[in-house]
């Protein structure tokens, strides 16, 4: 196994490797939204919403591929969770301690935490 590690065409074969994955694999795109997404992870706010919801579906189609940056819990892999958070609607969203029921406006969001949208 030493003298595996100590062949230069190891490595060359290991770089190919790793390029061909780079170069196969799409990349997701960035998001028009990441830099407000990515505030309101930072300052803790979090979207609680479930996969059937469609206001939930809404909610995520406006931040786009930002979405992913966002900080959510699908309430129905995480019951408990929600239940302790007095969810009872979707998409709820926690944003200092203060519940917000529906759909929020991007600049809503944005004005309750501080962030700004792009």
């Amino acid at each position: 196994m030493n003298k595996l590690f100590k062949d230069p065409w190891f490595y060359f074969w290991i770089a190919v490797i790793v390029l061909i994955i780079y170069l196969v694999f799409p990349k997701s795109p960035p998001g028009q939204y990441d830099e407000l997404a990515s505030c309101l992870t930072e300052k803790g706010v979090v979207m609680y919403g479930t996969d059937w919801c469609p206001h939930c579906k809404n909610q995520k189609a406006m931040f786009g591929n930002s979405f992913k940056k966002i900080n959510y819990v699908n309430c129905d892999f995480n019951v408990a969770e929600c239940k302790n958070k007095g969810v009872t609607g979707y998409p709820t969203w926690i944003i200092n301690g203060e519940s917000y029921a529906g759909e929020q406006s991007l600049v809503k969001l944005a004005s309750l935490t501080g962030c700004s949208v792009n």
